[in-house]
């Protein structure tokens, strides 16, 4: 069944700050707003939402009966509950999209009866301001088509990639929860500028900016995050002399000790 932007029913399960991003890069992508609609269990902010975008809140029973592609933006403990409520009520053609971390497009095609079509989805909360990385894995049944669709929205959101399932993990510790180092990096950068003399609003202002403007250089020179730091980093100087203490702090093993708890915590949530 093939999927149009412009026609296709999208129901969105879960509008928290995700969920609204989801909703929000729908419409950014070209699907009217008369064509979405959303569940949501609190009424002041499924108000809220329907003022602020014109979508139309209904239960996840509805979505189920009602929509084509039903994105399932839930916690991953709420993920086997909430398909058991909707699952004889989902049509053969439904396109699944599920944002549940650790939850594998089998979790839900086992829960489901004939050859339910599941899309599985790592984003990251840069997402809520355009600028997310997402990566998607399209389960057993599954089209071509569907994976289209879901790409072409998420860009709406920020930057795509296709993965192979087994590496969803992976992803997770990297894109998934990667935002969240930068976040504790800059708190660091702030706590030690103050420790050196500056104030805290001196200090937030300078990581931040420098953060931004770092970030922005590896997405727009086109040059390696290891030339960019090779090109700053002049021998005997200031900033030599701090990367050597990362190296004997061994700032390599730890980030991948990191990452590793991540990916295993990941797993886990399966």
């Amino acid at each position: 069944m093939s999927l149009s932007l412009e026609s296709t029913c999208t129901g969105v399960i879960g509008v928290g700050n995700m969920g609204e991003a989801l909703l929000a890069g729908l419409i950014q992508a070209g699907v009217p707003a008369s064509n979405i609609c959303f569940s949501e269990k609190r009424d002041e902010r499924a108000a809220e939402i329907s003022a602020k975008y014109g979508a139309t809140r209904k239960s996840n029973l509805e979505i189920a009966l009602d929509c084509t592609v039903i994105l399932l933006v839930t916690k991953p403990q709420d993920l086997e509950p909430l398909i058991s409520e909707i699952a004889t009520s989902i049509k053969s053609e439904t396109l699944l999209v599920s944002f549940a971390a650790g939850k594998t497009t089998s979790f839900i095609e086992e829960r489901l009866t004939g050859s339910p079509c599941v899309i599985r989805v790592m984003p990251n909360t840069p997402a809520l301001i355009g600028k997310g990385m997402a990566a998607i894995s399209a389960g057993k049944f599954a089209t071509k088509d569907q994976l289209d669709f879901v790409h072409t929205f998420l860009t709406a959101c920020g930057e795509v990639v296709e993965v192979p399932e087994n590496l969803q993990d992976a992803v997770t510790a990297l894109s998934g929860s990667g935002p969240a180092y930068f976040f504790a990096m800059v708190e660091a950068m702030v706590a030690a500028g103050t420790q050196l003399g500056l104030s805290a609003e001196v200090a937030t202002k300078l990581a931040n900016q420098t953060i931004y403007g770092a970030a922005g250089m590896l997405l727009e020179s086109g040059k390696s995050a290891t030339t960019l730091r090779e090109n700053v980093t002049s021998p005997n100087g200031t900033t030599a002399a701090a990367l050597k203490v990362f190296a004997d702090s061994e700032l390599n093993g730890i980030v991948l000790k990191a990452m590793t708890a991540a990916r295993d915590r990941s797993q886990e949530l399966a």
